[in-house]
């Protein structure tokens, strides 16, 4: 049964995938004019008025590319990253902003690309995606000639080939050559549909090698990249900071400085009054315990010590046997990974219990821990009400910018009515047990 569905599956995404391209020649069209516009902005620039129009328009053939992107990665699973440097940070009003602008498009060579692209796609695609699409559409012409096209062409005084097949004034009586029509339109359909795949993965390498990054701008991503994850480690590190020093002022230093007054004060009454040296000495020894269990939490807020002496799949056992809701959790790891990643991964996966318990309305959550392909990949699923978004949830943020420093990435899938799906990942490698363990 499974397999019959597989194969269903596969003649579908056969079937579909000729008019996939097909529709992607006809995006050539569109393109074209925006090309065009472009253009006209480019012959402007030395009137000035192409300095007011050209970031419109840049940005207009911005949308059309990737409009392009997301097509071939979704039909051709060939994954296109936007190419653009960074423009200016700080860009003044007015024509002097403009012009900036302009001066940084005009060097990013992904601009040029993008233009180079509206001028070559329309000849590539139809060579290649929209190919199969017209083939079947040819093999079905012929079919139409054959049953009554060609016998109105003939009636209206016309003459037309069909591939080898002469459509003239003998045809509609000619037995031999409507077979012959119906034969060759057969042999141009089943070529359509053998050669779609293929020559669609053809034009999504092609979408890749022109509208992908270079490898300068590439470069400059990933500096711009770098950039911002150090300055947001960097917050988060003087935020913690600031978190430690305010726990310890307001909860165990407090304490210290009230236990130091209180032993000064049964100091004196030692020898006066025993009975109430006595009391305070009691309330003394307690506030040293609440003093003790604060300086713990502080501890475990750090760096827990089940994190550092289990392992990360341990430590989010020991967060789910505390969390409300019922937890389920399923380790696979063949040893651990570097420090600094199962602490960014821990406190990322407690964040999202957290959000889960406040937010979710749910009872039951699903935790799965695993490493494949060099990711240590964490997935958290509940049963809520879902609804959950990364431009609302100021938590989840966090978590992004948190596993952002070691270039992890956090998925957000939670539609309304849920379930709520978070997963994140982390390049890292593993260690062996008995190292991790030494």
């Amino acid at each position: 049964m499974n397999g019959r569905v597989v194969q269903e599956s596969r003649w579908q995404a056969r079937r579909r995938t000729p008019w996939r391209g097909f529709r992607l020649g006809l995006l050539a069209f569109p393109a074209m004019f925006v090309g065009s516009w472009f253009l006209l902005v480019l012959m402007t620039l030395g009137l000035g008025l192409g300095v007011l129009l050209f970031p419109s328009a840049s940005n207009l053939l911005r949308g059309q590319t990737d409009l392009y992107r997301r097509l071939i990665e979704r039909w051709t699973g060939t994954r296109i990253d936007r190419p653009y440097l960074p423009d200016p940070e700080r860009l003044e009003d007015g024509f002097k902003g403009r012009f900036r602008l302009l001066s940084s498009r005009l060097q990013d060579p992904a601009t040029w690309r993008d233009y180079l692209w509206t001028l070559a796609d329309p000849i590539v695609v139809f060579f290649t995606a929209a190919l199969p699409g017209w083939l079947i559409l040819y093999g079905i012409w012929g079919y139409l000639c054959a049953g009554f096209a060609g016998e109105i062409i003939v009636n209206a005084g016309g003459s037309d080939w069909y591939g080898f097949v002469h459509v003239g004034p003998h045809y509609p009586a000619d037995e031999n050559a409507r077979i012959a029509t119906v034969a060759l339109g057969t042999v141009f359909i089943v070529a359509g549909f053998l050669s779609a795949p293929r020559l669609l993965a053809v034009y999504g390498r092609w979408g890749r090698s022109l509208l992908g990054p270079t490898e300068k701008s590439r470069l400059a991503l990933r500096v711009r990249h770098l950039t911002e994850s150090r300055t947001e480690a960097v917050d988060a590190s003087a935020a913690e900071l600031r978190r430690i020093e305010r726990d310890l002022h307001d909860g165990a230093q407090a304490r210290l400085v009230a236990m130091g007054m209180s032993l000064g004060a049964i100091e004196h009454l030692l020898d006066k009054d025993p009975e109430k040296a006595r009391i305070l000495l009691a309330k003394t020894r307690e506030s040293s315990a609440k003093a003790l269990h604060e300086l713990r939490d502080l501890v475990r807020g750090i760096h827990p010590p089940v994190l550092a002496d289990r392992g990360i799949g341990d430590a989010i056992k020991a967060l789910a046997l505390d969390h409300p809701m019922r937890t389920e959790v399923t380790v696979e790891l063949d040893g651990r990974p570097e420090p600094p990643v199962e602490s960014a991964a821990y406190f990322a996966v407690s964040e999202i219990l957290t959000n889960a318990a406040k937010h979710s309305d749910g009872t039951r959550l699903w935790i799965d821990v695993r490493h494949e392909a060099g990711m240590l990949r964490i997935s958290v699923t509940d049963d809520g009400r879902g609804g959950a978004s990364l431009a609302d949830g100021t938590g989840l943020r966090g978590v992004e910018r948190r596993i952002g420093t070691f270039d992890g990435v956090l998925a957000l899938n939670s539609p309304a009515g849920g379930p709520t799906i978070a997963t994140l990942e982390l390049p890292c490698a593993l260690s062996s047990p008995k190292t991790s363990l030494s």
